[in-house]
């Protein structure tokens, strides 16, 4: 990341995190990265998606909800954790309102090994059409951390608009885990790009309801 120092993230996160501090919110406000593509054309290239796995959960208060057998399901409800069985699913009967306004509830789910492949033909294409197709939950894996795991995943993907943000932090968090989270997201980022540095117009970050702060 050689285009982009450490200290120039640090310096314009501790710009962002000052100002939030002055003007203090009611409410813990995001903090995201802003990407300005250029030498990139959507409609004739290969479509650019990825994910990746942050260091850092870059917001807590996301909603995970898990689809699963009865032993995830016990799990879940142990930690709290909304859960639903095959029969809840069933009682949609495929409804697209219904399953639409269930997908809107939750920014992620997480569904059992044992069902992950009966949910299209339960709820039809609803979760997949909103971009929530379930993540799976095996049976060797732990729960909690399984979830930390999906909070901490962004998705980055560029389709018709040559700009996109993607949340790398909150205002409550330390410098050096959003600098971190930052770095990573941005060095993900250029190896997505068929010209790397080339390709790329702009990069700001930006809380919620502050200014943009250029770092490129």
């Amino acid at each position: 990341m050689e285009k982009v120092s450490r200290s120039k993230l640090e310096n314009a996160l501790k710009s962002i995190l000052n100002s939030s501090k002055i003007q203090k919110r009611k409410f813990n406000e995001s903090i995201e990265l802003q990407i300005g593509i250029k030498n990139y054309d959507p409609k004739k290239e290969k479509r650019l998606s990825g994910t990746i796995t942050l260091p850092f959960v870059p917001k807590e208060n996301i909603k995970i909800a898990i689809l699963g057998d009865s032993t995830h399901i016990e799990q879940a409800k142990r930690f709290k954790i909304d859960a639903y069985d095959v029969d809840d699913l069933k009682r949609f009967n495929k409804q697209k309102k219904p399953i639409k306004k269930f997908a809107k509830q939750y920014n992620s789910f997480l569904a059992s090994e044992s069902i992950i492949r009966s949910i299209p033909r339960i709820l039809g294409p609803g979760l997949n059409k909103a971009g929530k197709f379930p993540g799976l939950l095996s049976n060797s894996d732990d729960l909690l951390e399984k979830i930390k795991q999906m909070k901490s995943t962004i998705k980055i993907e560029i389709k018709k608009v040559l700009c996109i943000g993607l949340l790398i932090g909150n205002c409550d968090m330390k410098i050096n885990e959003i600098v971190e989270n930052l770095s990573i997201t941005i060095n993900f980022l250029i190896s997505l790009l068929k010209k790397n540095w080339q390709n790329v117009k702009s990069l700001f970050v930006k809380s919620t309801m502050g200014k943009p702060v250029r770092i490129y």
